[in-house]
């Protein structure tokens, strides 16, 4: 029987699903062993999967070849694997056997989520660290509907209108019939990638983009159709070029402070790109999600807010407030046509029957105190993002940084070497980063990392002190080895474990 061909795109996929394999206590080997068998005998990794070769993954992990050595041999002498010379190594037939072919995450995005607590400060995810107490507020003065059943696949009234209206405020004339409820901004690029989007069909994404959009047209067996963005977002010369000559299922973009590279498109490129979207008939999807976070300069005044890309033609937003209330509030929206909303809906009622209530009785109060909670909310990030570029500057400063004008993150890029690489080096030392890599259709962005700054200054310095240390590590020096050339040092696995976050 022919083996099974290896279930992974590529390497770096592999790597990240490794996940934070070396954030433990022991020898790398035997974690990185640990890491294994936990993939194969969860069928991740089926019988007859080919893995890379020992130099090649070490490379990838930043580590010496001797232990991935050591972690092959052990799961071969348990039975799991098979090394024969000229073959390479492959999972060994007695293993599990595979089920139902499903893809599932291996961004580290999610993975560093999914994990359990151990030392590891997460630069990684993006997400305000406690909510205002507005939402507490919200909840304990609420009443709950006496004669309603809860169910409201399309969303609450009153929040599809509060939503609406501050649409409306923004220049962009909405009905509460445009507006669908959703769990979080993912389950709206979720419903829509489902209802537009089928095998085979093209996606065009901005190069760098928000990982979990990725996921999601992967997911759907979608083709990703690039584009690349520079200091003012997508190239929409190349956009419009891409349209045309493929006409994709979809176009998603991220126009203001870009996930993850920070950039903004000006209004007259936006209102470019929508009216050829339009005329191509490709339906063009907004992540309004970090819009509001423009920060405010010293003389208190912020960023112009641009009208949103909808203002210019038939343009499919999706909005969450996540990144200014709370990621645990999980309540976002889409705004577009009113019978693509109407079938969102119906698609929606198929997998929840609607958003929890309390949760949309909360979030209309908010909106009623929206600008009050911005304004909080933008003077931490610009705090923090202040912070953060100093520590690095202090630190680590032949990395590049340069400042962002809102949103949640920086932009880092490295004078050399490989931010997967790299970002496995700086687990071992307690610190979990999002490399480019992972977040390029392109197969660029390979120096870069993305980090936030929604930490509290003292766990910012110290995650940058991490960094620091993990780059004295990974760099090569005249007189040492390069990153994947020899055994790396183990960590000392009371230091690593010794701060919790």
């Amino acid at each position: 029987m022919e083996p099974i061909s290896f279930p992974l795109d590529d390497l770096d996929d592999l790597v990240a699903r490794l996940g934070r394999w070396s954030a433990g206590r022991g020898p790398l080997y035997l974690l990185l062993a640990a890491r294994f068998r936990q993939l194969i005998d969860e069928g991740l990794l089926p019988p007859g999967a080919a893995l890379p070769p020992d130099r090649r993954l070490a490379a990838a992990l930043a580590v010496g070849r001797t232990t991935v050595v050591a972690a092959y041999d052990t799961l071969r002498q348990e039975g799991r694997l098979v090394r024969r010379q000229g073959s390479g190594t492959r999972v060994a037939s007695a293993a599990l056997p595979p089920g139902p072919r499903v893809r599932e995450t291996s961004n580290p995005l999610f993975l560093h989520l999914l994990a359990a607590p151990d030392g590891v400060i997460l630069l990684s995810c993006a997400a305000p660290v406690g909510p205002p107490p507005q939402l507490a507020e919200a909840y304990r003065t609420m009443s709950l509907p006496d004669a309603d059943l809860g169910y409201h696949p399309a969303g609450l009234p009153e929040l599809r209108t509060a939503i609406a209206e501050r649409y409306g405020v923004r220049g962009v004339p909405t009905g509460p019939e445009q507006i669908l409820v959703t769990t979080g901004a993912q389950q709206a690029l979720a419903l829509l990638t489902r209802l537009l989007v089928a095998p085979g069909d093209g996606v065009l994404v901005e190069s760098p983009t928000y990982p979990g959009a990725l996921d999601l047209f992967r997911e759907a067996a979608a083709v990703p159709c690039p584009v690349t963005v520079g200091p003012d977002g997508i190239d929409v010369t190349e956009a419009v070029r891409v349209m045309d000559r493929q006409r994709p299922a979809l176009a998603y973009v991220v126009p203001r402070f870009q996930n993850p590279t920070g950039a903004v498109l000006p209004p007259l490129p936006g209102r470019r790109l929508v009216e050829a979207a339009n005329a191509l008939g490709v339906p063009l999807v907004d992540d309004e999600v970090l819009a509001d976070l423009a920060f405010v300069t010293g003389s208190g005044e912020g960023l112009p807010e641009p009208p949103p890309l909808s203002a210019f033609g038939e343009v499919i937003g999706v909005g969450s407030l996540s990144k200014v209330v709370w990621g645990g509030l999980r309540i976002g929206w889409v705004r577009g046509p009113a019978a693509l909303v109407a079938r969102l809906a119906r698609l929606k009622a198929i997998h929840d029957l609607g958003c929890d209530v309390p949760a949309q009785l909360a979030a209309t109060r908010l909106l009623g105190e929206y600008g009050t909670i911005v304004a909080r909310r933008v003077r931490t990030l610009r705090s923090g993002h202040d912070h953060l570029r100093a520590e690095l500057a202090r630190l680590l400063p032949s990395w590049s940084c340069p400042a962002a004008s809102g949103g949640q993150t920086l932009w880092v890029r490295l004078p050399y070497g490989d931010g997967v690489a790299f970002a496995q080096v700086a687990l071992r030392h307690g610190v979990a980063v999002l490399p480019g890599a992972t977040m390029d259709a392109l197969g660029g962005s390979t120096r870069c990392l993305r980090l936030h700054f929604l930490l509290p200054p003292d766990v910012l310095s110290e995650a940058v002190r991490r960094l620091a240390a993990a780059w004295r590590e990974y760099a090569p020096t005249p007189h040492a080895p390069g990153p994947g050339s020899g055994p790396a040092p183990e960590p000392a696995p009371a230091a690593l474990n010794a701060i919790t976050v």
